[in-house]
Formats: structure tokens, C-alpha cells, sequence
């Protein structure tokens, strides 16, 4: 009786922590005022004596909350700490007041959507390796070849993607930084956190809970935020398994209307344009808002191209922050690119901040790291973030910015004035939230805390 008691108590036991999990789960965590930690004061130290820091320390000495932003865009979630497309990060972006989440949309060999940043990913941002799934990954794990002294003469590699298995089996996949040690003669030296670079963390990555796009979607929901899910491009040929991109970019927009969402609270994106057409044609109450995520790296585009865009029905234009920006002297300018845009009245979100590390140490020793390759020659400390930010948003007249960690963004949004939507929205700039005649913030029985 002794040993049955004991089961039945390991039984109640057990459905006990799963209940609480499960309750856990539905339930996130989510303070009344956005946390944003230190970092967007740390920035704020760090920046050179200006105007700009004395708006920015005189808001600092006010504010008593800080609320959600629509202009705060979470990056993928928060991946500067939190593993890329996981409930855990999305949660975190939410705390730190992003307003807006993205969910990465590709599909499985069943063509079920899910959400990762590309469909071939698995092997650096899940642990797949070392699961009975790394046997269907479309290239298996290949150690590295070393040398005597342990250099690598050819790194590690592996190819695992969504296509590879069913939506079952991507569900009992664990989410991890993304990273991999190409010196790996293992695939559990491969997944392990030595190739996550070193102004990131992994802190925070245990047991990384994958999601669905449909249960993105709950998840946002729950949390009170609004959604920018960005078709990927597939890896495979399409059609696959009969799949269309037609049928593919259709099914993405499907999935919201399923849910009875608001087509003005989406954001649909893609770097594909036919898809985006494809969206303001057969979907135009969510083409509306369709992105268009500008690939193209090139600052020289003629004005008549975002003519011809207007022209399409295109409204939002996303290029990369080092497309819009220029330097004269010592300054930080528009660029032409972004000129161009806003004089054919397209609105502008960007990408992305938070994702290069330090100014000086990762930034400048990298000839700029891809976001700052047209400014790295008039930075000088880690406080240029939130000076490209401003310039950003006061000079160019980005709406949204995409952010890795979205505590810097939230705190540019309670602080600063952000542009209204020209295309989308008649009259001169909206106010932003730190502005001297909004301060009804700190009054603990306002509600209001989403962007308008």
C-alpha cells in the first residue's frame, strides 16, 4: 500500500506541476507599466552633451511610467537575451513595451505556418541536432576538420529546416540563441553556446517554446499587442507539395481573419513585392498596411521608383537604418534614398537597432556591421544608438523601428515626438508620449497605454 500511495502521489504530483504549467502558459506575465531595465539610460549616459541628451535626462527626471509604443517594434522578439521567435522572447519584447511583435512566417512539410526567421534555421536556433528529427534534416551534421593546433581548415555545418517535418515534430523542438560552434566535432559542441556572439547572452536560453503562426497570434493577443508577421522566403521549390507562394502569402492573411483581427492592428511584410502586391489585390483592407521590405541596399534609387510604388497602392517602405542615413562632417543626415520615399508620401518603418553590440568594439572594428556601414565614420560611443534613432525618426520620419531589444525603443517613444503616418493619415506630427503637454502618464488610473 506503502509503494501505491507514493505513485498515486508522484501521479497527483505530476498533473499538478503540468497544470501549472499549462496555466503559466496561457497566462503570461505582463507588468502595468513597460520595464525597461537600464540600458536606455546607460545610452543615455553614454551620449555626447547635446540638446538631445538634455530633452532626453529631463524626461528621465519626470517620467514615472513608461508606457507601451506602436513605434517600438519587437525584433523578432527581444533576441539580444531572449532565443529569436520564442514564447520567452516574445513575452519579454511585450514588458519592454514594444507595441508591435513579429512572428517570421514559414512553413512545415505539412504547411503548417510557424514562426522562424528563415525555413532553413533549425540547426543553429533549435536543438535539433541532438534530437531523432536530425536525421531528416536536409544535410546532416558534418564535423569541422582541425588541424594540429585545433584551427579549423573547414568549419562544422549542418542544414536543417521547417520543410524537413511535420508540425508535430517541430512542437517538441526547444528554441536556443542563435549560434553555432563551426569548430564542432560533435552535434552537441555544435548547438552549445560558444558561437553566440559576445555581446549577447545565453541567460535565457533554456527551453525555448516554439510557436505556431496561429498561436503567435493568441500569444499577441493575450498580451495586448498589435502584429507585423513577415512572409519568408521559401527555401524549396515552390509549388511544394502542390503549395503556391500565391497559396502561401493567401494563407498568411488567412490565419487573421480566422482569429478576427483587425486588419489596422497587422502589418503584413515581405521582401518578396509581388507578395505585397499580391496582398493590396486580394486582401486590400490587410494590404492597407502591407510592408515592403526593401532588399535592394542601394541609397541611388530614383524618385520615380517610389512613384511607381505609390502608384501600386504601396504605403509603408522598410528599408535597412544604413539605407536611410548619411553622414555630412560630423553629422548623422537623410540620406537621398530617404528623401526620395518621403517626397513620393510613402511612410517609412526601419531596421534594425539593438542588434550590432558596442559602438566601438563591435561597430567600428567591423567596418560598421551592416546597420551602420554609412555612419561608422562619426560614431564614437555606445550613446550613437540612440543618436541614429533620433535622426531617424526627427530627420528621416520613421513611424516604427524595429529593435532587438525594444527597451530602447519604448524609451525613445515616451520621450520624443514620432511622425504621424503621411500616407495613411491627414495633419502634422502627433505628439509623442514624453512630450511637455502629455504627462497625464504618471497618473496610476490611466489605462490607455497602447499607441493610437
Amino acid at each position: 500500500m506503502t509503494g501505491m500511495r507514493t505513485s498515486i502521489k508522484s501521479i497527483l504530483a505530476g498533473l499538478l506541476a503540468t497544470a501549472l504549467a499549462a496555466a503559466a502558459v496561457a497566462e503570461p506575465l505582463l507588468p502595468r507599466s513597460s520595464q525597461l531595465g537600464p540600458r536606455p539610460f546607460y545610452l543615455v549616459d553614454k551620449l555626447n552633451d547635446s540638446e538631445h541628451k538634455e530633452d532626453l535626462e529631463r524626461c528621465v527626471s519626470k517620467k514615472r511610467r513608461y508606457r507601451p509604443s506602436d513605434f517600438s517594434i519587437g525584433h523578432r522578439g527581444a533576441p539580444l537575451q531572449f532565443p529569436e521567435h520564442t514564447r520567452e522572447s516574445y513575452v519579454a519584447a511585450a514588458q519592454m513595451g514594444a507595441g508591435i511583435l513579429e512572428c517570421d512566417v514559414t512553413f512545415t512539410s505539412d504547411l503548417e505556418l510557424v514562426c522562424r526567421h528563415a525555413q532553413c534555421d533549425l540547426h543553429t536556433t533549435t536543438n535539433i541536432l541532438t534530437t531523432p528529427l536530425a536525421s531528416q534534416c536536409t544535410q546532416g551534421f558534418t564535423p569541422a576538420v582541425l588541424d594540429n593546433q585545433g584551427n579549423v581548415i573547414t568549419p562544422a555545418s549542418a542544414l536543417c529546416c521547417t520543410s524537413d517535418i511535420t508540425l508535430a515534430e517541430f512542437k517538441t523542438l526547444e528554441g536556443k540563441m542563435d549560434a553555432a560552434n563551426r569548430a564542432a566535432l560533435t552535434p552537441e559542441e555544435y548547438v552549445n553556446t560558444r558561437g553566440t556572439p559576445d555581446f549577447r547572452t545565453d541567460l535565457y536560453t533554456t527551453g525555448g517554446t516554439l510557436l505556431t503562426h496561429a498561436e503567435s497570434i493568441e500569444l499577441f493577443r493575450e498580451l495586448d499587442r498589435k502584429f507585423t508577421p513577415e512572409l519568408k522566403s521559401p527555401a524549396v521549390a515552390m509549388p511544394f507539395n502542390g503549395f503556391t507562394q500565391e497559396d502561401y502569402a493567401a494563407k498568411m492573411i488567412e490565419e487573421y481573419i480566422a482569429a478576427g483581427v483587425r486588419p489596422k492592428d497587422v502589418w503584413p511584410q515581405s521582401f518578396n513585392y509581388e507578395d505585397v502586391l499580391y496582398w493590396i489585390d486580394e486582401y486590400p483592407a490587410y494590404g492597407e498596411q502591407a510592408v515592403f521590405l526593401d532588399g535592394r541596399y542601394d541609397q541611388g534609387i530614383p524618385l520615380s521608383d517610389f512613384e511607381d510604388r505609390v502608384d501600386d497602392g504601396l504605403n509603408i517602405i522598410a528599408p535597412p537604418m544604413q539605407i536611410l542615413l548619411s553622414t555630412d562632417g560630423d553629422d548623422i543626415v537623410p540620406s537621398q534614398y530617404a528623401e526620395n520615399a518621403v517626397e513620393a508620401g510613402l511612410d517609412i518603418i526601419s531596421w534594425t537597432t539593438e542588434r550590432s553590440g558596442r559602438i566601438v568594439e563591435d561597430v567600428a572594428a567591423s567596418g560598421g556591421a551592416f546597420y551602420y556601414d554609412t555612419t561608422v565614420d562619426v560614431l564614437e560611443n555606445d550613446g550613437d544608438i540612440l543618436r541614429t534613432i533620433d535622426v531617424l525618426v526627427q530627420d528621416v520620419g520613421i513611424f516604427g523601428l524595429f529593435s532587438d531589444w525594444p527597451a530602447t525603443t519604448t524609451f525613445y517613444a515616451n520621450c520624443e515626438d514620432i511622425p504621424a503616418l503621411r500616407a495613411m493619415k491627414k495633419g502634422g506630427k502627433r505628439k509623442g508620449r514624453g512630450s511637455d503637454d502629455d504627462d497625464d502618464d504618471d497618473d496610476d488610473d490611466d489605462d490607455d497605454d497602447d499607441d493610437d
